[in-house]
């Protein structure tokens, strides 16, 4: 099997009617289709639709995965829900892109790795599920996805280095949204889709101020809503409009209580991709050193139990010469690998007592009484014994 690609789309402000659905039904007969979802799987062949011309008519988020590295994710969005202006600021030329259709806004964010082995027995069901929250997110003013796109895409020049022209490493990066350091789980989720890499996104929160929501702030800014505007979210809220009401609401909410904190510097891309090379290497460095600690101290316990069963050897020595020659008795492979262990450990004993001399001649008795024994001798021989 040498191709695979997976699509799937979701309508999540409005369903599906039956004509829309049938309009959908006409470009593939074999994919799943239900008022507000599609998906399909390709192990040959080519979907014959246009994916961004579905976004632009019929659904709100869609997922595209491929078996040769493309990572693809879009979502639309109400225009006055995500300013394009604002989007501008994060679009990239590969990786992140957004047009205006009508009244809505749709974006792109893709992310390439052909160096990978796909396996075939991945799962995609259940990606577009996690991180589908980001348009909602978004719609309330959170601009920490669109930070993650736009990274992860010039992230892509640590994978790649014809990613991007040298001149690309004196790019600004876009306004640094709060809250880069304490991700919600379907941020996570799009990060690791788009193959974000750890270190680079902990160096881009370095600047990232903390994202405060306090619940008593939020209080008091609905308390200091006018009621007659408090009336027609409730009407709006039982018309079945409250998923867009809240986003309004928090999208509000955030413009009138954001910190007046001045902006933090903005660094280049260079900046951004070598620090997080230093961070990752320190990161390489620091378990390098756990790991030889790790190995010292594992070390020292075997060298600990060695002479604890060296010492409980040494009041049985004579037994443990009983035991070599009853061991040797039995003419088995897994009995002579037991007696040659117990005769270096004797053997370690008898060089701490200084006694070696006295080892010799009882090993040099040994090896004339079973000389014939050459399974056994090969072994003394590896042990040198």
């Amino acid at each position: 099997m040498s191709e695979y690609q997976y699509y799937e789309f979701l309508a999540i402000d409005r369903p599906l009617d039956d004509s829309e659905q049938a309009a959908v039904r006409s470009l593939s007969t074999r994919a799943r289709i239900t008022s507000t979802s599609f998906v399909n799987e390709y192990h040959w062949g080519d979907f014959k639709g246009d994916p961004r011309h579905l976004m632009e008519r019929y659904y709100d988020a869609h997922l595209y995965l491929a078996n040769w590295g493309t990572h693809q994710v879009m979502f639309r969005l109400p225009c006055d829900l995500l300013d394009p202006e604002a989007v501008e600021d994060y679009c990239t030329d590969d990786g992140v892109s957004a047009w205006v259709t009508g009244e809505f806004i749709v974006l792109s964010l893709s992310s390439e790795d052909d160096a990978g082995d796909f396996d075939f027995d991945y799962e995609p069901q259940a990606l577009l599920s996690a991180i589908a929250g980001v348009r909602a997110e978004l719609a309330a003013g959170d601009l920490r996805p669109l930070y993650l796109a736009w990274l992860a895409a010039y992230g892509t020049w640590e994978r790649d280095e014809d990613a991007f022209d040298d001149e690309a490493n004196d790019d600004l990066e876009p306004p640094v949204p709060p809250g880069l350091g304490t991700l919600t789980a379907p941020q996570r989720a799009l990060a690791d889709f788009l193959r974000l890499d750890d270190a680079l996104l902990a160096t881009a929160a370095e600047t990232s101020p903390p994202l405060d929501e306090a619940a008593d702030d939020l209080s008091a800014w609905v308390a200091g809503l006018p009621v007659a505007e408090k009336d027609l979210l409730l009407a709006r809220v039982m018309r079945g409009e409250a998923a867009r009401a809240r986003m309004e609401l928090l999208r509000r909410f955030r413009g009138d209580t954001a910190p007046a904190a001045p902006a933090p510097a903005r660094r280049t891309v260079a900046d951004l991709l070598d620090n997080a090379a230093g961070r990752r290497a320190a990161g390489e460095r620091r378990l390098a050193a756990k790991r030889a600690e790790d190995e010292a101290r594992r070390e020292q316990a075997r060298l600990d139990a060695r002479e604890q069963r060296l010492d409980e050897l040494a009041r049985e020595a004579e037994a443990a010469w009983s035991r070599v020659e009853a061991m040797i008795a039995t003419r088995k492979p897994a009995e002579y690998d037991a007696a040659v262990t117990l005769l270096t450990d004797l053997q370690t004993l008898a060089e701490r007592g200084g006694q070696y001399d006295t080892f010799t001649l009882r090993t040099i008795r040994l090896r004339h009484t079973h000389a014939r024994k050459s399974s056994l001798i090969e072994r003394l021989d590896r042990a040198r014994i």
